[in-house]
Formats: C-alpha cells, sequence, structure tokens
C-alpha cells in the first residue's frame, strides 16, 4: 500500500463512488481502478490523501470486507 498526498496529475483516473456511499453522511468512498492499483480516496475531500492499493490486495480486501 502507498499513502500519496494529493499532488500530481491524476486526471486520467476515473472515479467511482461507493454505492454505500451518500452525499449528506461520512461514509463517502471513492475508488479509479489502473492497471497496476487500485487507488481509494474520500470523495468528500477529493484533493486530500488518497491511498492505492495492488489489484489482488484490493481483491482480497473486497473478499473479506463482503462476508456478512
Amino acid at each position: 500500500m502507498s499513502l500519496k498526498p494529493a499532488a500530481g496529475d491524476d486526471s486520467a483516473l476515473k472515479w467511482r463512488k461507493s454505492s454505500h456511499s451518500t452525499n449528506d453522511g461520512p461514509d463517502c468512498v471513492e475508488v479509479a481502478a489502473t492497471v497496476a492499483a487500485v487507488h481509494v480516496r474520500d470523495s468528500k475531500d477529493a484533493a486530500g490523501p488518497r491511498f492505492a492499493v495492488a489489484g489482488p490486495a484490493w481483491a482480497r480486501f473486497v473478499a473479506y470486507a463482503s462476508q456478512g
């Protein structure tokens, strides 16, 4: 996993908001997938910090998180 500040040009990333996020709630997560990683940020602070996770690690996280 890598943390990176908002600086830099990420205009090529296509961000998608979580279906569990709301416009007025505290849970607002967006992800953008690339060949190398899945990027994650807080949609309420799009210019703020974000992190990137390798695809296989993201898949394991999603599988774990979706277990009810």
